[in-house]
């Protein structure tokens, strides 16, 4: 009777959720498209000013900050984080108010010049309305949750224009080193049915032709260059948390009401504008468009060091309390820094390879979510890149260290044998320490090593005496 039982289980709630996330992915797919449409139509229009656009960047700095402090504090920041938050802590519970508040407050902060993003919008607009949609149907605190995941991943597809890798992100970012598997089929569907939603009412994404392979083969040289591109992606995730939560600490504990520190954050952005260009501004999608380009004339319109004042611009925004996403600047940064990596060694094609590269490692490295960021770069840029990506993804992952843009992940893995962490805290709380059984091994190793290469040396000045 075992197996009649199991089967006939498992198939009553695969039917299940295949229906409740693929009409949950329906509804978030129709929303988020309406969000994405409202936001183009506002940048068309502030582009129609009789002034730039980003002259209003102070002021509408100081409207988001209105408008969350007054009707949604949930919706302030990046959006992603307070739904992990959500999920780890209130089982997936939403505010109702989060979604118009954090889509009217993303659309100003954008259209006035901010440095944000509008995936993070997109996930928590997916899983404001998963949580109510719960709330109507009654749910138990675990539907519920499952529910909510499933509107990130959805949110997520419907931005991104990646459905299979917006489905894993939304599943993977939750915690580290761990994926809910079961949570895999109803992700899925919610990503795609969002997704053909959004295809279906006009909704228009950027793909990238990257031709630099016509097929595989085996380069060990540009494998070395791949590697240490993975380092370096690494360090520059890294640098964007460590600048994120400096400055957003920073901007805390200046004395002054949060209104006052919006239009001065926002006039100090306007104002460095005049020295390092106006680049900076606003989501960024034309110059990640051109870094992919071969023989593009980006190198010359942008410095070398623009990624770094693309994360300054962005912290800045965040930090003082505008509206948006923070993945779609960590995509100009990637993208950027993989355009001046890959001008290090003066080939002009390889320019638009490590350019994509960056786009995904530096992805992985800041969010923790490599293997999304390895189906992304399939998805986005074709398989002749992927396995070289694979190698930067993963590296650049590792070498970000126990850290993340989202600090309410949960963390389930060391990045290394020689450290020892707090498994199941959040990254923010969780504490890492040397691994003494580990580290005492290592030391062992690296002390029989010197021994032996001392007896070498004796050996060896013992025969020139004898000589």
């Amino acid at each position: 009777m075992r197996y009649p039982i199991e089967h006939s289980s498992i198939l009553a709630s695969v039917t299940k959720w295949v229906l409740l996330s693929g009409g949950v992915g329906i509804i978030i797919g129709g929303i988020v498209t309406f969000f994405l449409n409202i936001l183009m139509g506002a940048e068309h229009l502030g582009s129609g000013m009789p002034i730039p656009y980003y002259f209003f960047l102070p002021f509408g700095l100081v409207v988001s900050v209105w408008l969350t402090k007054t009707f949604a504090p949930d919706a302030k920041g990046h959006g992603t984080e307070k739904v992990i938050e959500a999920v780890h802590k209130k089982s997936g519970k939403i505010n109702i108010a989060v979604i118009p508040v954090k889509l009217l407050a993303t659309v100003i902060t954008l259209a006035s010049g901010g440095s944000a993003g509008k995936e993070g919008p997109g996930a928590q607009i997916g899983a404001g309305t998963a949580s109510w949609i719960s709330d109507l149907l009654h749910f138990s605190k675990k539907d519920r949750q499952k529910l909510v995941i499933c509107g990130i991943s959805a949110g997520f597809a419907t931005v991104f224009g990646t459905p299979i890798a917006g489905a894993i992100f939304g599943v993977e970012v939750l915690i580290v080193g761990s994926i809910k598997y079961d949570l895999l089929l109803p992700s899925f569907v919610a990503g795609f049915t969002a997704f053909f939603t959004a295809q279906y009412l006009g909704a228009h994404y950027t793909y990238y032709d990257i031709s630099y392979f016509q097929h595989y083969f085996i380069d060990i040289v540009l494998i070395g260059k791949v590697v240490l591109g993975g380092i370096f992606f690494g360090l520059v995730a890294w640098l964007i948390i460590a600048t994120l939560k400096q400055t957003e600490d920073a901007i805390e504990k200046i004395p002054m009401n949060p209104y006052t520190k919006a239009l001065a954050a926002g006039a100090l952005l306007l104002a460095l504008s005049y020295g390092v260009g106006t680049h900076y501004f606003g989501l960024g999608l034309d110059t990640i468009t051109e870094s992919m380009q071969t023989g593009s004339s980006t190198s010359v319109n942008l410095p070398w060091y623009s990624f770094i004042i693309k994360i300054f611009y962005t912290a800045v925004t965040l930090g003082s309390g505008g509206s948006g996403g923070i993945v779609t600047p960590i995509f100009y940064i990637g993208a950027t820094s993989g355009h001046f990596f890959g001008g290090l060694f003066g080939s002009e094609g390889q320019l638009a390879l490590f350019a994509a590269l960056g786009f995904v490692s530096v992805l992985a490295g800041a969010t923790n979510a490599p293997i999304a960021a390895i189906v992304m770069a399939m998805e986005l840029f074709g398989m002749d890149i992927a396995h070289y990506a694979a190698v930067s993804i993963v590296i650049a992952f590792l070498l970000s260290g126990h850290r993340s843009v989202f600090p309410s992940q949960k963390i389930s893995m060391s990045k290394s044998d020689l450290l020892d962490l707090d498994a199941g805290e959040d990254i923010e709380h969780s504490r890492v320490r040397l691994n003494e059984q580990k580290t005492q091994q290592f030391h062992n190793i690296q002390r029989r090593i010197e021994v032996k290469r001392q007896k070498r040396k004796t050996q060896r000045e013992r025969q020139r005496t004898k000589k």
